[in-house]
């Protein structure tokens, strides 16, 4: 780690939160070998964090037509976006480890209609742009669009909240200058599998 602090807002220690939240982050912890800089940067606000994650949970963990390397597409073409630098970062590393590809989140992130992605990845990534930069021009149109690409309206309301959830989540990091954790920068660079 280089020392500096993961957040311009205060950081508690891990012993001092409440047991449903720390049970949570010790979680988190014992899978992934580190406690990722947002869960701390958060749980300053205990009833935040709840809702926080509740909601991140909703969205990422359900089951539906888009594959969980889709939603990370999504997260991490828009905060890239967004210029969130945590995001771009962390979600990066959990793209290229549910993709098995090492390359796709630095394209995704810089340039995701040159990634090497499907043309129903692009419609959907195409999507979450407008609702990201946009949203106010939304219409029937894109919902043939992505229609077309075999999106139902379950579909397209995960793209519109994993971008519009993100959004705040992007905006709140950059406001606390979320650090990422040194580990993202280098998990899934790995040979594909």
């Amino acid at each position: 780690m280089t020392g500096k602090s993961i957040s311009r807002f205060p950081v508690p220690v891990l012993e001092d939160l409440p047991e449903d939240i720390a049970a949570r982050i010790t979680e988190v912890h014992e899978k992934s070998g580190f406690i990722p800089n947002v869960f701390l940067a958060l749980a300053h606000r205990p009833d935040e964090f709840r809702a926080f994650m509740a909601y991140h949970d909703a969205l990422m963990d359900r089951p539906g037509n888009l594959t969980k390397a889709e939603r990370e597409m999504i997260v991490v073409a828009t905060s890239a976006a967004n210029r969130c630098q945590y995001c771009v970062i962390a979600h990066g590393a959990i793209l290229r480890v549910r993709a098995k590809d090492p390359l796709l989140a630095d394209q995704v992130a810089i340039n995701y209609r040159k990634a090497d992605i499907t043309p129903r990845q692009k419609a959907m990534l195409d999507f979450a742009m407008k609702v990201s930069n946009a949203a106010f021009e939304v219409g029937d149109a894109d919902f043939d669009t992505l229609g077309s690409h075999g999106f139902d309206e379950a579909d397209i309301w995960d793209i519109a909240a994993i971008t519009a959830f993100f959004g705040m989540s992007n905006r709140l990091a950059n406001v606390a200058s979320m650090r990422p954790n040194d580990e993202f920068y280098t998990l899934g660079r790995g040979p594909a599998v």
